[in-house]
């Protein structure tokens, strides 16, 4: 009997160990990428996915300029939208060629930013910058007329002045190295209310989007919430061709891919319909007017069919202190975000974390692509795209060949103007709608920051409250009241003025001072989690890669010799053979990462 019973205990223990192996290897072959950071798809494949990365990110791409419109008195120039669209695009696939081939060398996208945004409209709202009362009347506008032009063109010179000093910080920040140095006195409790506040802080604008008719903003929302919820796992048919399958069906999950751009056209089309059999008023006036989809046709008409944005399109940039210091909380914001996602998709496309020579080029050429954006006149800055970083999980393709083909698309889709004029006729309900969805995700990814922190401590749980609450508080006050504060010194109290109605930065600034100085311990200030995602060891479980070297030779001919270990930016040599985790073969390497 008892030889039964170990008997049968060792086929018990056989069957549970097989029953391991054939879990691992399911889940092994499950998280297996299709091509990794250095492998080359085939040019038809590079160009598909390429564009899937531009789709990806092509609702939070046009909703910036159209956001901006309304705070440059543009909200009549539906021509003026349209190169503002055309130009972010082109801006944008430029700063993504910089980066994959100069930058950290991942493939990540870069485009507009909502961290810019906030400090935008903040500085926008100052007394000196609001739109006249004219520019809101659509029977009044000519957007020929030398004095509106100049209107609008005054504000976008301002805010391309502020981003390009701000921008400059950001290069000496990132090429410098600083950019560690300021990283280890932020944590959880300054990212979260920091992040947070982006969507929060807009809440306003969105809802008066949105609110010109809820019907179509409310639609909007719900068919992005069922595609990226519901049906996201739905697969979709497709037919397809290969020479060895010859014709068969291929299953994607389209919902889970695009759920953002199905929203967007799916409401599209409804209001076309509904606009097209006069369900729409057409009283100006009267509620729901804004949510045709005919009141910017002749933008499509009068439009360029072919257009190359250039430095300096605006005029000649100008610069005020307000300005400067107001974006600079949204450079500050950007650098923080972008070092956690270079982190996370080194991890999902088959790379070792990078090291701090990649991580110190990758802020630095996102300052560089600030200041390209800020010359070209964008309105806005560049950063990481985290939608990009989000399809490389889903997608299990992370060749940066694929990013390059993307960046290029942008490139080109910015040169022809035609299709920015065919995006800023979207309805604004329809983006208010989007801006619902995408602003709840910013604010929640900021919060999610606080699972590395001990929330169960009265400390951290003070601290977040009152970060949050006093940069929802003090902004919303100041803003009514814009002459509460008189030093005498009208620049500096312009400073103030934008510093205090940026939700971010005075959130941030709360967050930062209070968990620097409130004793507490590292572990429940949660530093010691927070370092270990954001700060890993260079080599840590990783065999050797070259994806991190810079290209065309750069990194072996010209950056050689043991002087480059004291360049911050500069691939350094790598450490001794004792000193890396040996890994024997590329495949190898690969599994251990999943």
């Amino acid at each position: 009997m008892d030889t039964n019973e170990v008997g049968g205990t060792h086929n018990t223990s056989a069957s549970i160990n097989m029953e391991d192996n054939e879990l691992s290897s399911t889940k092994k072959n499950i998280n297996k990428m299709t091509y990794y950071v250095t492998d080359v798809p085939p040019w038809y494949l590079c160009i598909l996915l390429g564009t899937q990365h531009y789709l990806t990110a092509l609702g939070g791409t046009i909703a910036i300029p159209l956001l901006l419109s309304r705070e440059l008195c543009l909200q009549h120039d539906h021509v003026t939208q349209s190169y503002l669209i055309s130009t972010i695009f082109f801006v944008s696939g430029m700063c993504t060629l910089l980066q994959v081939f100069f930058g950290v060398r991942l493939p990540i996208l870069q485009g507009g930013t909502f961290t810019f945004l906030t400090p935008t409209v903040a500085m926008l709202s100052l007394p000196q910058y609001k739109c006249p009362e004219w520019t809101h009347n659509k029977t009044l506008v000519n957007v020929s007329d030398p004095i509106f032009i100049e209107v609008w063109q005054t504000r976008i010179r301002e805010v391309q002045g502020a981003i390009m000093v701000a921008a400059c910080f950001q290069i000496v920040v990132g090429f410098s190295g600083l950019i560690g140095f300021l990283m280890r006195y932020i944590g959880p409790l300054t990212i979260a209310p920091t992040i947070s506040l982006i969507g929060l802080a807009l809440f306003d604008s969105v809802g008066n989007d949105a609110g010109i008719h809820w019907g179509i903003s409310g639609m909007t929302a719900g068919l992005i919430i069922i595609f990226s919820q519901y049906l996201r796992n739905v697969p979709v048919p497709f037919p397809t061709f290969s020479r060895s399958k010859k014709c068969h069906i291929y299953w994607i999950n389209i919902f889970q891919l695009f759920p953002v751009l199905l929203g967007i056209v799916v409401s599209w089309i409804i209001s076309f319909l509904l606009t097209h059999f006069n369900a729409f008023t057409d009283d100006p006036d009267a509620y729901g007017y804004y949510a045709r989809t005919d009141l910017k046709r002749d933008v499509i008409v009068e439009s360029n069919w072919f257009r190359i944005p250039y430095p300096g399109q605006w005029g000649l940039p100008t610069v005020s202190l307000a300005g400067i210091f107001g974006i600079m909380a949204g450079v500050i914001s950007s650098m923080i975000e972008s070092v956690g996602d270079y982190h996370a998709c080194a991890r999902l496309c088959g790379a070792h974390a990078p090291p701090k020579d990649a991580i110190n080029r990758g802020i630095g050429i996102e300052g560089i692509g600030c200041l390209i954006a800020g010359a070209w006149g964008t309105g806005n800055g560049t950063t990481s795209y985290s939608e990009n970083i989000g399809a490389l999980g889903i997608t299990k393709v992370g060749s940066r060949m694929v990013i390059i083909s993307s960046g290029i698309l942008m490139v080109l889709v910015g040169m022809f103007v035609k299709v920015g004029a065919i995006l800023s006729t979207i309805p604004q309900p329809i983006i208010g709608g989007m801006l619902m969805v995408m602003f709840g995700v910013i604010i929640t990814a900021g919060i999610s920051n606080l699972q590395f922190v001990d929330m169960n401590s009265s400390r951290n749980i003070f601290i977040f409250g009152f970060s949050i609450f006093s940069g929802m508080v003090i902004p919303n006050w100041m803003i009514k009241n814009p002459l509460a504060i008189q030093t005498g010194v009208l620049p500096l109290d312009q400073v103030i003025q934008v510093l205090l109605t940026t939700s971010m930065f005075v959130g941030g600034f709360w967050g930062f001072f209070l968990d620097n100085t409130i004793p507490g311990t590292e572990k429940e200030r949660g530093m010691i989690a927070w370092k270990e995602t954001v700060f890993e060891d260079d080599y840590k479980g990783a065999n050797d890669s070259d994806c991190y070297n810079l290209p065309f030779g750069i990194g072996t001919k010209c950056c050689t010799g043991d002087w480059r270990r004291y360049i911050p930016f500069c691939p350094k040599p790598k450490p001794p053979d004792d000193e890396r985790v040996e890994v024997n073969t590329p495949e190898v390497y690969k599994e251990t990462l999943f």
